[in-house]
């Protein structure tokens, strides 16, 4: 059993941001992450909002997040977490069947991205259906998609599917979208251009998802005339929102609304056990606010260590 100061679990900016500040302040760190770090940023072909950029590539941001923080000595395994264990003093992860402990954990696992809900969905995922433009949007080149959602996310992906599709439908459940004002005006600016090939389906949700071997329709419902529409697409992008990765904590941790309760130290109800970014229940989810919460949240728990240790 290999003992840390400060466990992470989750590679997105607040577990670096944790694995920095806790680093920094003379802890011994471990950060397990399940796949590449960086987490949603690292798919994210264009940020625009963290300060100090007026642009960057998302997977170029994580990876100079990442490099920052190894520099620092920071462990990292790339493992899927089996079980934890917040009672007691020291806290357990177990990963790919190793078992880690430290006084302090950090819980930065964020969220997942939210499906459609409808009967076919999981059937097609992979064969036309995707919840990242960024990652598949390539394979689309020349072809007829729709983008489901009204927020940054949904708008983001439009912006970077227009050039590459031949027609995009933006399929949402209201008549106004809830980004930013700025991916607004931009999203706004393009579909206004006279060779646009964007059109919108607003006040409409997804009744289901069809085809035969790959997605070939979406059929929409419009929630005010009821009347349905069926949409012949090749692809349809899903943008709706994200969930919390809660699951496996069973019960232990307050949550709000599914995601974790902190105070301003990012504590849990249970010593010795915080969370950072997306899986915290707060008001705004985006980078910055994630770094914010991964230094308080690093702070406090190399502080906590320390004192547990005498």
């Amino acid at each position: 059993m290999q003992e840390y100061d400060v466990i992470i679990v989750g590679g997105g900016p607040s577990g670096m941001t944790a694995g920095i500040y806790a680093a920094r302040a003379g802890a011994k760190v471990l950060l397990i992450e399940k796949a590449g770090v960086g987490g949603q940023v690292a798919i994210t072909s264009n940020i625009a909002n963290y300060p100090g950029f007026k642009s960057i590539d998302g997977f170029e941001l994580s990876q100079n997040m990442f490099e920052q923080m190894t520099a620092l000595g920071v462990d990292t395994e790339f493992a899927t977490v089996d079980s934890l264990d917040l009672n007691g003093e020291l806290k357990q992860v177990t990963a790919n069947g190793v078992t880690y402990q430290a006084p302090a954990i950090i819980l930065s696992m964020g969220a997942y991205s939210r499906g459609l809900g409808v009967a076919n969905e999981r059937q097609f995922v992979g064969r036309g259906l995707s919840y990242c433009a960024v990652c598949d949007g390539a394979f689309f080149k020349g072809k007829t998609v729709a983008v489901v959602g009204g927020g940054n996310t949904a708008l983001g992906d439009v912006l970077y599917l227009a050039p590459i599709v031949s027609k995009l439908y933006l399929i949402h459940r209201r008549q106004g979208f809830r980004a930013d004002q700025t991916v607004i005006n931009d999203f706004e600016k393009l579909r206004s251009q006279p060779n646009s090939n964007i059109e919108t389906r607003l006040d409409c949700v997804v009744e289901n998802v069809e085809g035969e071997n790959r997605l070939e329709r979406v059929i929409l419902r419009n929630v005010v005339s009821n009347e349905t529409e069926v949409l012949d697409v090749d692809g349809v992008f899903v943008a709706i929102g994200r969930n919390p990765n809660t699951e496996m904590l069973d019960g232990a941790i307050t949550l709000d609304g599914g995601y974790i309760k902190v105070n301003s130290k990012m504590e849990t109800n249970i010593a010795g056990v915080y969370a950072a970014g997306d899986i915290t229940a707060k008001e705004l989810r985006q980078i910055a606010t994630a770094i914010s919460d991964g230094a308080i949240a690093g702070t406090n728990a190399a502080l906590y260590a320390k004192k547990s240790r005498g």
